[in-house]
This record gives C-alpha cells, sequence and structure tokens, in this order.
C-alpha cells in the first residue's frame, strides 16, 4: 500500500503545534484545579480546627468553674497530693513482722520473754523475761551482743545490735525449780539495733553465734512468751 502525504510540512508543524497548546491547557487546568482543593481542604482543616479549639476552651472553662464552685475543694486536692506519697512512705517503713522471726532466732530456748517494747524511730529494743538461771540471762546478752547480720548493700557482716545492757535482774530463790515453767531469774534488758535490719529494700539474714541453741533450732520448740500476755509496743517517737 502506498501513502501519499498531501499536507505542506508547514500545515503539520501547525496541527503539531496545536496538539501541544492543547495538551498544555489540560494540564494547567488540571494542576489548578487540584492546588484550589488543596487551598479548600486547607481551609475546611483551619475552620475544624478552630471551632475544635474554641470548643475546648469553653469545656474547661465550665469545668474551672465548677471545680471553683465544689465545696472542699482545696481539701480534695491536698488529699489528691498526699496520696502521690503514699509509696514512697510506706516503702520507709519498717517492717515489724520481722521482730518476731528475729526474737525466735535469737532467744535461747531456756529463755521466756514476758514484756517486749520497741522504738523503730528511736531504734531502741527493750526484752523483759525471765529464765532458769542468771547464766542463761547472761548467755543472752552474749547472743545479742555478738549477733551480725548480712544482706542488702553490705558485702561484710555488720552487727545487728549494739548498746546492749543487762538493765535490772533478780533471783528468786523459792521459785519450784522441778516446774516446767519456773523461771527464778528474771531480766530486763535494753539494746538498740541498726535500722537496716527492718529495711523493707533489702533481705535480711541474721549470723548468730554457733554455741547458742535458740528456738529456731528445735524441732518442738516452747512458747516464746509466757507467764503474761506480750506487750509489744512498737509506737514510733518513744
Amino acid at each position: 500500500m502506498i501513502q501519499l502525504n498531501l499536507l505542506p510540512d508547514v500545515k503539520m508543524e501547525y496541527l503539531k503545534a496545536q496538539r501541544a497548546r492543547r495538551l498544555a491547557t489540560v494540564l494547567s487546568f488540571l494542576v489548578t484545579a487540584v492546588a484550589i482543593a488543596i487551598l479548600v481542604l486547607l481551609f475546611i482543616a483551619e475552620g475544624v480546627q478552630k471551632y475544635q479549639l474554641n470548643n475546648l476552651r469553653t469545656n474547661v472553662s465550665n469545668e474551672t468553674a465548677k471545680l471553683k464552685n465544689e465545696p472542699k475543694i482545696n481539701k480534695i486536692l491536698t488529699i489528691q497530693s498526699q496520696l502521690t506519697t503514699v509509696n514512697s512512705l510506706h516503702a520507709q517503713e519498717p517492717a515489724a513482722s520481722r521482730l518476731f522471726d528475729y526474737l525466735n532466732e535469737l532467744t535461747p530456748v531456756t529463755i521466756n520473754i514476758n514484756n517486749l517494747s520497741v522504738s523503730f524511730d528511736a531504734h531502741t529494743l527493750t526484752i523483759t523475761g525471765g529464765a532458769g538461771s542468771l547464766a542463761e540471762v547472761d548467755q543472752y546478752v552474749d547472743t545479742l551482743k555478738f549477733t551480725k547480720y548480712s544482706g542488702g548493700a553490705h558485702s561484710h557482716n555488720l552487727p545487728a545490735f549494739s548498746n546492749v545492757v543487762l538493765s535490772s535482774f533478780s533471783l528468786n530463790t523459792s521459785s519450784s525449780t522441778g516446774s516446767n515453767n519456773a523461771t527464778p531469774a528474771t531480766f530486763t534488758i535494753t539494746t538498740n539495733f541498726d535500722s537496716n535490719i527492718f529495711n523493707t529494700t533489702r533481705d535480711i539474714s541474721l549470723v548468730i553465734p554457733n554455741e547458742v541453741t535458740t528456738r529456731s533450732d528445735q524441732e518442738n520448740p516452747g512458747p516464746l512468751f509466757v507467764n503474761a500476755p506480750p506487750n509489744i509496743n512498737t509506737g514510733r517517737g518513744q
């Protein structure tokens, strides 16, 4: 098949120019339409944002007014502020329950305790009780003096008690030594303790002299508190 080009070259260039101009016009229109659409969307977004901000300001103003009119609001805010410190205060409280475990480990089987007073502020402990003889009381005093503790931030054993003093003692020679509950020797021991042994953030273990036989060493130990209900005073600052 034979094709003949009957259009002159000038005519052909003119047609190409028209097609290019129409294409440029269409592209310009599309770009302009997209730009207008973006501008409209930005305008709408700005309006919506302003509307939401105005609503939020109104809500904040209304809620603020309600809170100001709330009775005892200052007390409520004070309580809320104090509640934030509860956890830290709880961490500072001594582990008072450890006292009974320590006494069970420390107290020889020949010693009975009648009265116990402890102050976690002053770090003092007063023990009143009875024993079969003054020698057993002396052994108890020495046990407290030489007991150490380990654990926590310490890599070596430290004394658990200090200033251990046998503040008073007596010997009742008329007691029936044959009775299981006979305690002819009575005593009162006062001592200071290291506050770390009651620190809730530390895992403490006592290191007790090996020659002492305590209730924790016995399969069926006798009662630790006898003769009178234990008077345990854990008051702060006493």
